[in-house]
């Protein structure tokens, strides 16, 4: 099977990283929101089966090679490149080695590169699948009061509940996968890359609403990067790429039209 790469849109191309769960679908809705917006370019984790990546492999170097191999597959010589929450992780580990390719970041209330297992994962990773409905319904519970903010309209937070919850039906993530990628980010004993100085977007939900990754962790890339500006999605937590996604392309696409050009290519499109 042929590696798969989603490629919609036109204009100055944005690469983003899914999370944890692998599955760039579980993101589609931000996706066909960019793709009105800018180009944008996605992808399953090279050890998700349905990504079709031929060496497969996990942990961040091998998500960092899948974006290079992706953008040069499309002939990108450089493009701003996002990561949403465990994703950000591997887009700051590709900015790292491929400075010359990144033109910007976007890191979505990202993990920062510091990152420890807390109890709770810990617990989760000893059996993933035993633990799997557990996992399930904390992160509904968790989930619930974000759709609820983002949402006030019943009618509308039904139906984006219902979006959701199909969207984990039909692309499945798998526990033992989600728990490997866990692993091999926490063998790592936090991340050794160093950013380069390149123009960053640090997007977050508020405070109270994001109870997967706290604010404040993603807020720390503030101080790994000199010219990072930070935004708040407002009446959103760790999921308003999906709660709110008109809201997110337009967070995004001012960044990405300021930054995802080169120069030369912004002569000739004034000229």
């Amino acid at each position: 099977m042929a590696a798969k790469i989603i490629d919609r849109g036109e204009g100055p191309p944005l690469v983003v990283v899914p999370g944890v769960q692998g599955r760039w679908e579980w993101m589609a809705p931000a996706i066909d929101a960019l793709a009105s917006r800018c180009r944008v370019i996605t992808f399953s984790l090279a050890d998700e089966p349905s990504s079709g990546w031929p060496r497969g492999g996990c942990g961040l170097d091998a998500y960092a090679e899948q974006v290079g191999e992706a953008m040069t597959r499309l002939g990108l010589r450089a493009a701003v490149i996002g990561g949403v929450s465990f994703g950000g992780l591997a887009a700051g580990a590709f900015a790292a080695r491929y400075p010359e390719r990144t033109r910007a970041l976007v890191l979505v209330s990202a993990l920062p590169p510091d990152w420890t297992l807390s109890r709770r994962a810990r617990r989760y990773l000893r059996a993933p699948w035993l633990f799997a409905p557990l996992f399930w319904l904390d992160a509904a519970r968790r989930a619930y009061p974000e759709i609820r903010t983002a949402t006030p309209d019943l009618r509308l937070r039904i139906r984006t509940a219902l979006r959701y919850a199909l969207l984990v039906i039909r692309h499945p993530a798998s526990p033992a996968r989600m728990a490997g990628r866990v692993r091999a980010l926490a063998a790592a004993v936090a991340p050794r890359f160093r950013l380069p100085s390149v123009p960053a977007l640090i997007v977050t939900g508020e405070r109270t609403l994001d109870r997967v990754v706290p604010v404040d962790d993603t807020l720390r890339y503030l101080a790994l990067l000199p010219r990072a500006e930070a935004r708040v999605l407002e009446r959103t937590g760790h999921l308003g790429l999906i709660t709110r996604p008109e809201a997110f392309a337009d967070l995004l696409a001012p960044f990405v039209h300021a930054h995802g050009v080169e120069a030369g290519e912004e002569m000739r499109r004034r000229a």
